[in-house]
């Protein structure tokens, strides 16, 4: 059952319809003014307002649009005499839900009432994952203390608040393209409609025309009925194409006459139907361009998307961001996974620096996660890491042994195992501070000790 507010100046109305809501379950609030309305609507959040047209003072339309301007979600049901049908049709448009003529059957208001309900219980539903989506693809949410992050950021909000349709993203695998995307959105004007991802590469090259912009009945042998394309279900919000250069060449002329023209036919169509709709593409920035030179993307449809071109720059080239990116993911993942490591010894810290991230964040993160999933520990150590973030060349730097070549030379294998065998032997055989005190992983140590028969 809900809260409901009704304002009429007739308290015969007001009484009636409260004590027959009340026998329903509802909770009743009244008002005999568009002023006094106004005020409990704001201090009650009613769920549904029944609202009298015609009153002293404020009137029912001045109220309606009062309410609507401090909730632009609010149920309203209007009540009406017979002569006001043309203003009751005029507060449809306002924003009203519906409206009931006098004298009214209640019981027929109480199925109105039911069906109003569920539109606000489905306002609400709309509401909190719309505000989960934004918690969830805030800005905030997309680390970056590099300079060049700062500059990526502060251009990717600026252009989200733009009138900009057609947005090009790009950079390697990993580098939060999608994150970024998504972000995008939530945080513009288009948030009220529908975020469409289309993946370029997991939909088969004879349907990708098909699936971007619908079919009509009999278009081809499986074509059973008309079916909408994502442009269309798009429509309002944002479309986003990651590795938009899979799209064939026959998909991308009528991709390039959709965002030109805003209008597009369906596969075996004949009707023009007009979208408005944001495309954010993504893109592998060397593989678009190559395919620009090699003939196998439309340059046109390329240059028309390049009109605000965002380039994610690879983790590897912005080391300032490896460290924040990590504790970020330490935060996240000890929420999810209920773990409480709180930070990474200077070591790891090195480790993870010196690795050149080839899979970018996306590898960061999981590497995290894998460690958060793993371990026991309150810090990372590396012996907590993968072999090959240990194992890297890079590894050199972080700490240096102070071993002396003779002149005769020596034998790198003796000297590994003669270091294994003394980390095994200043702790007792326990695998772990061995390989703590050599800096590298558990995994890597029982390697090393396989190898040279130690196992």
């Amino acid at each position: 059952m809900g809260r409901i507010l009704v304002v009429d100046d007739e308290k015969f109305i007001t009484k009636s319809l409260k004590q027959h809501l009340e026998k329903e379950g509802h909770e009743v609030f009244t008002a005999d003014s568009g002023d006094d309305g106004l005020e409990v609507f704001q201090a009650e959040s009613p769920d549904i307002v029944i609202l009298d047209l015609r009153m002293p003072g404020m009137s029912g339309m001045e109220t309606l649009e009062a309410m609507k301007k401090s909730n632009s979600e609010a149920v309203v049901i209007i009540i009406t005499a017979h002569g006001d049908i043309g203003t009751a049709v005029s507060a449809i448009k306002l924003g009203a839900y519906d409206f009931v003529e006098k004298p009214f059957d209640l019981d027929r208001l109480s199925v109105l009432i039911k069906k109003a309900m569920e539109t606000a219980q489905l306002k609400r539903e709309v509401n909190y994952f719309r505000e989960e989506k934004y918690d969830t693809y805030n800005f905030s949410n997309i680390i970056g203390e590099s300079p060049v992050m700062r500059e990526v950021i502060t251009l990717a909000k600026k252009v989200a608040a733009s009138d900009a349709n057609t947005i090009l993203i790009q950079g390697e695998s990993g580098t939060g393209k999608s994150l970024l995307a998504r972000a995008m959105h939530y945080n513009s004007p288009r948030v009220v409609g529908p975020f469409v991802e289309v993946t370029c590469t997991a939909i088969p090259e004879a349907l990708i025309e098909s699936e971007l912009f619908g079919h009509e009945k009999g278009a081809f042998t499986d074509a059973k009925a008309a079916k909408k394309g994502l442009f269309e279900v798009a429509s309002g919000g944002t479309i986003y194409l990651d590795e938009i250069g899979d799209i064939k060449l026959s998909t991308q002329a009528k991709l390039l006459r959709a965002l030109e023209e805003k209008t597009f036919k369906r596969v075996g169509g004949l009707k023009d139907i007009k979208v408005d709709v944001r495309i954010v593409a993504t893109t592998n920035k060397k593989n678009l361009e190559e395919a620009v030179r090699n003939g196998g993307f439309r340059a046109d449809l390329y240059y028309r998307l390049k009109v605000f071109p965002i380039n994610l720059q690879p983790l590897r080239e912005r080391k300032e961001d490896v460290l924040p990116l990590a504790m970020h993911y330490l935060q996240r993942f000890n929420k999810e996974f209920k773990k409480n490591v709180t930070g990474i010894s200077p070591t790891a810290e090195k480790l993870l620096l010196n690795y050149p991230w080839y899979g970018n964040s996306r590898e960061l993160r999981n590497v995290i996660e894998r460690v958060c999933i793993l371990e026991d520990t309150e810090i990372v150590y590396p012996e907590h890491l993968p072999a090959e973030i240990i194992e890297f060349s890079g590894i050199e730097s972080v700490e240096s042994a102070a071993i002396a070549i003779p002149t005769a030379g020596l034998s790198l294998k003796t000297v590994e195992k003669d270091l294994v065998e003394q980390a095994l032997k200043k702790t007792g055989g326990n695998q772990t501070k061995a390989a703590r005190l050599l800096g590298i992983s558990r995994d890597a140590l029982r390697y090393k000790m396989q190898k040279f028969g130690l196992l």
